[in-house]
């Protein structure tokens, strides 16, 4: 072999592209990476789990031609501790990110650091709402913050830039400029692709400004939930659709319909330019001008408002649809696809109008459970179902394992590769759930709580002292507790137990919820 034909083979197996051979020993050839997730998307607005809601045919691809979860769920459903344990591999209260106020330390480890070790190029595009300069990237382009649906700032590597359009296509726009143009190619790579939707406040893209206006949605059935069955924290959260929501913000009017002065809504017509401005007005006015002539109310307004609520929060999610589908065209094209895993998820779950609520942040399903969809030709089988209690705390170990590096030793998640490709049937028979943020918007009471195949226990604390019981198999909706039911005393004893095993496994305690309250509560009065 002369020095040529060497140099090159050594290039294309650091890529991690072919396998190389010296005498004997074999290096492994290691897969790409991309990690999709978008923010508040409801597993029930994914075609593929059923609900009949909307069609995602791009983000089902990744399912049909390889596995989805049915019972993936998070530690904490909240936007940026879940992100925090995304990328660290471990629970809020390990990591130090329980809320969405406090800070993140990016200097402790995570799964991208130990990808760079490992010989991974690495790339964070979108959003990640945890501040400060992301670490463990060669490439960041994030949103500030929430971000913005019109016109948004990126922070490319520290600097900061507006750039017009739609924040969903620019990223991913960003995204497959760095996979064609600025990776390096002689590496494995791992990208996260990160979308802002469908995020509240829900404002969709021009072409998709009239889709489902058409179309009347059902309540769902346990939308005028009176709470009657539950504790305290169901009675007093803020997170009804009928009352919580809006005028500006959320029903899109920039006037209030009531006093007529102007609403937060103005900020977002601000920023568009005249052309995305003339186009949103164009759909929305004459339905708001018909909303003024004809003022709804009682049920009728509720209807008006979750036609509203409901219609635009699919809508932003048809262009992340179309994100997946180009991204999935992209490895397709570039010979890709074979030795590339893809990951669909998100932060968390979203109410979408069950119990007549929208947001997240309690362990009821809507919100603990996500929607998660995995490819990789090479492992796993297309059309595979995994019922298993997976959670967003094991997707760190996993991608170190399909790397071949090192997984940290205090890393609490657990890699699912094995479980994924049928290869083990073994798997945790428990998840813990914590939830910090209170008193704060939305008024969820903080909880914590374990959750098995069938029973999920829970205890609100901090003001009340307060649990619930809830048996998924009778009651899949969660609509009554039966703590206090002599029917389950035993369940609740075995309950109380698993609770205590899977705290102590962890690490976490009573004092360890005080010491985040008093950070909590110090930072509120800053």
């Amino acid at each position: 072999m002369n020095k040529t034909s060497l140099v090159s083979l050594l290039t294309l197996c650091t890529a991690g592209m072919v396998p190389a051979v010296f005498g004997q020993k074999t290096m492994k050839q290691r897969p790409n990476i991309i990690y999709i997730m978008s923010d508040d998307h409801a597993y029930q607005a994914v075609s593929s789990y059923g609900f009949g809601l909307n069609k995602t045919p791009n983000i089902d691809r990744i399912g049909q031609e390889g596995a989805i979860f049915t019972r993936a769920c998070v530690s904490n459903s909240l936007c940026a501790p879940s992100r925090a344990t995304m990328l660290t591999g471990k629970h809020s209260f390990v990591n130090g990110k329980t809320d969405n106020r406090g800070g993140f330390n990016w200097d402790q480890d995570n799964f991208p650091k130990q990808l760079q070790k490992a010989g991974y190029t690495t790339a964070m595009i979108g959003k990640i709402h945890l501040d400060g300069l992301p670490q463990g990237f060669d490439y960041s382009n994030v949103l500030p913050g929430q971000g913005n649906y019109y016109n948004p700032d990126f922070i490319e590597n520290g600097v900061k830039k507006r750039y017009p359009g739609y924040v969903t296509k620019l990223t991913t726009q960003f995204a497959l400029d760095w996979l064609d143009q600025k990776r390096d190619k002689t590496k494995p790579f791992c990208l996260l692709y990160h979308q802002k939707a469908p995020h509240r406040n829900w404002l969709p893209e021009e072409k998709y400004l009239e889709l489902f206006e058409d179309r009347v949605f059902p309540f769902p059935d346990n939308f005028y939930d009176d709470y009657s069955g539950r504790s305290t924290a169901a009675h007093t959260q803020a997170m009804e659709i009928t009352k919580i929501m809006g005028w500006g913000h959320d029903m899109k009017f920039e006037n209030d319909p009531y006093s007529g002065a102007p609403t937060n809504f103005m900020a977002d017509i601000n920023r568009m330019d005249d052309q995305q401005r003339k186009a949103w007005r164009a759909v929305y006015n004459p339905k708001n001008e018909a909303f003024l002539k004809n003022k709804p109310e009682g049920k009728e307004l509720d209807q008006w408002k979750f036609q509203r609520y409901l219609r635009d929060y699919l809508k932003v999610i048809q262009s992340v649809d179309d994100g997946v589908g180009e991204l999935l065209d992209y490895l397709d094209k570039n010979g890709l696809k074979d030795n590339t895993i893809v990951v669909y998820t998100s932060d968390n779950g979203f109410y979408l109008g069950e119990h007549g609520w929208f947001d997240k942040r309690f362990m009821y399903e809507e919100s603990f459970r996500v929607p998660l969809l995995i490819r990789y030709p090479k492992e796993i089988k297309p059309g595979t179902r995994i019922g298993n209690l997976v959670q967003n705390l094991d997707f760190a170990p996993t991608f170190l394992d399909y790397a071949d590096a090192k997984v940290p030793s205090d890393m609490q998640g657990e890699s699912f590769r094995k479980l994924v490709s049928g290869k083990t049937k073994v798997w945790r028979d428990a998840t813990y759930y914590t939830y910090y943020e209170y008193p704060a918007e939305h008024s969820v009471k903080r909880h914590y709580g374990v959750a098995t195949d069938r029973y999920k226990l829970i205890h609100f604390y901090y003001d009340v002292d307060e649990w619930e019981l809830y048996d998924l198999e009778k009651d899949p909706h969660e609509m009554k507790s039966v703590y206090n039911d002599p029917a389950y005393a035993d369940v609740q004893q075995r309950m109380h137990k698993r609770l205590t095993e899977v705290r102590t496994k962890y690490g976490d305690s009573d004092a360890s919820d005080q010491k985040y309250l008093d950070a909590f509560l110090k930072g509120l009065k800053k």
